[in-house]
């Protein structure tokens, strides 16, 4: 990649990491996921709010960890907001990782994947209960706990 080309994506990284696109919690919240990398201590949620017909309205993230992460996890709940579930299926890692744009090592390639994981099974995980009704941000499902919530 020549130089100029990838001081663009590290402007691009350095805006969602300062600026990031929908970060905090979905208002209407009808499917969550939360995970993290135990490598590195990143961690991501993401909430969306899915549509009857498959439509994602609104998609937000929440996390702490390295600009990597965190940028990815922007860039991703940007790409995917007003896409059809169906899309998000079949968002492969290496399209997150063409998203994404930089060149990175297989370390630091877990860290840009942390979100693109968490999106894929946040689609197969509703909210429930009093939580769901309030937003969604306590309800959902973490990876840790084996997705029974």
């Amino acid at each position: 990649m020549p130089a100029d080309e990838e001081e663009i994506y590290q402007e691009h990284i350095l805006d969602h990491y300062e600026d990031p696109y929908h970060r905090g919690h979905c208002a209407h919240a009808t499917h969550a996921h939360e995970d993290d990398n135990p490598l590195c201590g990143d961690e991501v949620r993401i909430e969306l709010d899915v549509r009857p017909g498959g439509k994602i309205r609104e998609a937000f993230f929440e996390g702490d960890g390295c600009c990597i992460s965190q940028a990815a996890a922007s860039m991703l709940v940007e790409h995917v907001e007003g896409k059809d579930v169906d899309f998000v299926r079949s968002f492969s890692a290496e399209e997150m990782l063409k998203l994404f744009g930089a060149r990175l090592t297989p370390n630091r390639q877990k860290c840009c994947l942390l979100s693109w994981k968490v999106l894929q099974s946040a689609i197969f995980s509703p909210v429930y209960g009093d939580a769901a009704k309030n937003g969604g941000a306590a309800s959902g499902n973490r990876a840790s706990d084996g997705g029974s919530k």
